[in-house]
C-alpha cells in the first residue's frame, strides 16, 4: 500500500495509474474509520482497478468553537484497517499541503447548503466543496464514494460535480448501524456510557416516523412533532433539527406526497450527531 503525503507525489500516482488505463476509485475520509468507512471502500473496490482513500481533517470546514482541535485521530490504526481493506494507495496530506501560504479560492453554493447543517453551520459546505474539489483534482479519481449519513454533503457534491462538469462517478452508500440502530461516526467516540444509550433516540425518532407514514399518516408536523417527543424525552438531548424534504432540493415538505428525507441533527452533551431516513408513503 502506497502512502502519499504531498500533493505532487499524489498527482504523478495518479497520472501513472490513468496511463496504464486503470480506473481509480476514491474514498475521502477525516480518518479515525470505523465499519461505515470499511463499506465505502467495499464499493469503490468494486468499481476500479486502484483504490485510493485519503485521510485529512479539513480545516477549512471547522467554525471557530466547533470540534477541529478535539476530532479524534488515530492514524497507524487507520493505515492498517486501510492496507486489511486492499486499499492501494493512502493520501496523507498536511494543512499545510491543501492551504499553502496566501491561499484564498473557495468553492461555493448558492442553495443547498442553505438548509439543514448550513443552518447551524454556514461555511460549513464552503469548506467542504472546496476540500473535495481540490482532492478531485489531486487524485483524479473516475469513481468517488461518499456515505448516505452525511445526505446533504452527499446532495452538494452531486451537484457541484454536475455544474462544474466534472467527468467523475458520484455513489451514495447506505448507512452503516450498530446492532442497536445508532449511526457509525468518528464522533460517537466522544460519548459517554449514558449519552450513548441517550444518542438511540435518533434512531427511535426515525423509527417512529417510518411508522406513522407507514400508517397512514402524511403530515410533516405532526410526525415531527411526535419524533421531537421521544428525542427530548431522552436525558442530555438538544435537537438542532428535525426536517421533512424533498430529498433533492431538501426543501421542506408540509405533506408527504412522495418520497421524502427525513433528516435529524441533535446534540447529545457536547456531540453534534446526525442521522436521516427516506420516508416512502
Amino acid at each position: 500500500m502506497d502512502i502519499v503525503k504531498t500533493v505532487a507525489d499524489m498527482q504523478a500516482r495518479s497520472r501513472r495509474i490513468r496511463n496504464e488505463g486503470k480506473t481509480i476509485a476514491f474514498v475521502p475520509t477525516m480518518g479515525f474509520l470505523h465499519q461505515g468507512h470499511m463499506s465505502l471502500l467495499d464499493a469503490g473496490r468494486n468499481r476500479a482497478n486502484d483504490l485510493v482513500l485519503s485521510i485529512f481533517v479539513n480545516p477549512t470546514q471547522f467554525a471557530p468553537g466547533e470540534d477541529l482541535d478535539a476530532y479524534p485521530k488515530s492514524v497507524a490504526r487507520d493505515l492498517a484497517m486501510a492496507e486489511e481493506r486492499g486499499v492501494d494507495a493512502v493520501f496523507l496530506p498536511t494543512p499545510e499541503q491543501m492551504y499553502p501560504e496566501h491561499y484564498q479560492t473557495y468553492v461555493t453554493l448558492d442553495t443547498l447548503p442553505h438548509f439543514l447543517c448550513g443552518l447551524s453551520r454556514p461555511t460549513h459546505f464552503r469548506g467542504v466543496a472546496t476540500v473535495v474539489t481540490k482532492l478531485f483534482n489531486i487524485v483524479m479519481p473516475h469513481t468517488a464514494i461518499f456515505g448516505e449519513k452525511d445526505f446533504q454533503q452527499l446532495a452538494v457534491i452531486r451537484r457541484m460535480v454536475l455544474d462544474l462538469n466534472m467527468d467523475i462517478e458520484i455513489v451514495g452508500a447506505p448507512i452503516v448501524r450498530e446492532e442497536d440502530g445508532l449511526a457509525m461516526s468518528s464522533r460517537n467516540s466522544y460519548l459517554t456510557a449514558g449519552q450513548r444509550r441517550s444518542a438511540l433516540c435518533l434512531y427511535k425518532a426515525l423509527q417512529n416516523a417510518k411508522k406513522l407514514v407507514m400508517d397512514g399518516e402524511r403530515e410533516s408536523a405532526t410526525i415531527t412533532r411526535s419524533s421531537t417527543e421521544i428525542i427530548v424525552s431522552h436525558p442530555e438531548t438538544a435537537i438542532d433539527y428535525l426536517t421533512i424534504c424533498d430529498p433533492a432540493t431538501l426543501e421542506s415538505v408540509s405533506r408527504i406526497e412522495g418520497p421524502a428525507l427525513f433528516a435529524m441533527a441533535v446534540k447529545v452533551g457536547n456531540t453534534r450527531l446526525i442521522d436521516n431516513m427516506i420516508l416512502e408513503p
